[in-house]
């Protein structure tokens, strides 16, 4: 085998509550618009198929630390969601056996330079600025999960006040029809990451904030935004 020109970049890697092996990241895949008070804050109110954007793997921000405020962007939002691990892939999965698929569960947020996103929209180009850039996806531990996924509480307060609180039981397309809808457009590996979408409440965080989201009977979730 030839040698690398460089040395390749470490494996970004989550912990799993539990265990001391850790949860090696290949890709992230996002949801958007999967709750429909969000899809109506957002301007939509349908059922579409979901639509699905990227973020780098190493976009992830491990539990405890901080996230950085990122540059050209004067309207960063949070949004809170649950992230789905898998520890099995294949493409045009059955929704019948996507859910075999699922490692575990954890707590995600969806950093989003809004300011951004909404001058892509306008202009028709592609997000990635907006939505895939260093740190924009802080998460928890995974909790390995067995059986039906999460249905409980999802919610995010900034400073100790309320921003998010509703269901994950509201979303739109569940969390197998999502694996089996990915599955059409990639073919599905162990170590990606899909986060399902967010609730109604986003809203802009500025340097100084603390973040604090969770999802019933998934994990926990805190950051300094810095």
């Amino acid at each position: 085998m030839s040698a690398y020109l460089f040395d390749p970049p470490a494996v970004v890697a989550v912990p799993i509550d539990g265990q001391a092996a850790t949860f090696p990241v290949r890709r992230i895949l996002c949801v958007g618009r999967n709750y429909a008070a969000h899809r109506r804050e957002m301007g939509g109110d349908d059922r579409d198929p979901p639509f699905f954007f990227a973020k780098p793997a190493d976009a992830i921000v491990a539990p405890g630390s901080d996230v950085a405020y990122p540059p050209r962007t004067a309207n960063l939002h949070h949004e809170i969601e649950l992230v789905v691990a898998l520890k099995a892939g294949g493409k045009d999965i059955a929704v019948a056996g996507a859910l075999d698929l699922v490692f575990g569960y954890a707590v995600g947020v969806d950093m989003t330079r809004r300011d951004l996103q909404n001058a892509a929209k306008d202009k028709g180009q592609p997000w990635e600025a907006a939505k895939g850039f260093d740190a924009s996806a802080p998460i928890s531990a995974i909790r390995p999960w067995t059986g039906p996924a999460p249905q409980g509480r999802i919610a995010l307060s900034v400073n100790g006040q309320p921003r998010q609180d509703a269901s994950v039981a509201d979303m739109i397309w569940s969390v197998a029809e999502i694996v089996c809808e990915a599955s059409k457009l990639w073919t599905l590996a162990p170590g990606d990451l899909i986060y399902t979408g967010t609730p109604e409440g986003v809203g802009p965080l500025v340097r100084g904030d603390v973040v604090a989201g969770e999802v019933e009977g998934v994990g926990q979730l805190s950051f300094t935004v810095v």
